[in-house]
């Protein structure tokens, strides 16, 4: 439903290579989402780790009880997501000594969601589990922090809250 990035290789001019990137997935999708398929593409005979994450619809927020929630993107949040992936990866590649490469793939639920389903869901693959894991919670935490996207959450009582509209 989105741009996907195709970023592979290392940075040009380092010295020592540093790893590869490949992103694999970096969408915005209408449709459910897979943690199990989010891991199945970044797998590879070269990972000695994959890392995973699953935002999942909660049913309460600040004490109240939720239904049901719904995502609304902005017309450019499919071009930002591919840009905040592309951004982690220019940063990271040419860093260290030279190892496998790390894959990543990403998607943000827009859309009706029901308690329960993924609302955002990253799987990280690397040599090693540390690179895994801090590039999988960095890429976590800058997709919700730069992507456009805005939930609307519909409580038990009838009263509706948007989160991130006035950000």
């Amino acid at each position: 439903m989105g741009t996907e990035p195709s970023l592979t290789g290392t940075s040009p001019g380092t010295s020592t290579p540093g790893p590869s990137f490949e992103v694999v997935h970096a969408v915005l999708s209408a449709e459910p989402i897979s943690v199990d398929c989010a891991i199945a593409a970044v797998e590879s005979d070269t990972a000695g780790a994959v890392v995973s994450f699953s935002g999942v619809v909660r049913n309460h927020d600040g004490g109240k009880p939720v239904d049901r929630l719904s995502y609304s993107a902005h017309p450019t949040a499919h071009q930002v997501m591919a840009d905040v992936v592309a951004q982690l990866v220019a940063e990271h590649e040419g860093s260290g000594a030279a190892t496998p490469p790390v894959r990543i793939w990403a998607a943000h639920r827009v859309g009706p969601l029901e308690i329960g389903e993924p609302a955002l869901v990253c799987a990280v693959s690397a040599a090693h589990r540390g690179q895994a894991f801090a590039v999988c919670s960095e890429l976590v935490d800058r997709i919700k922090a730069q992507v456009p996207i805005w939930k609307e959450q519909f409580f038990s009582d009838g009263t509706v809250e948007w989160v991130g509209a006035g950000e």
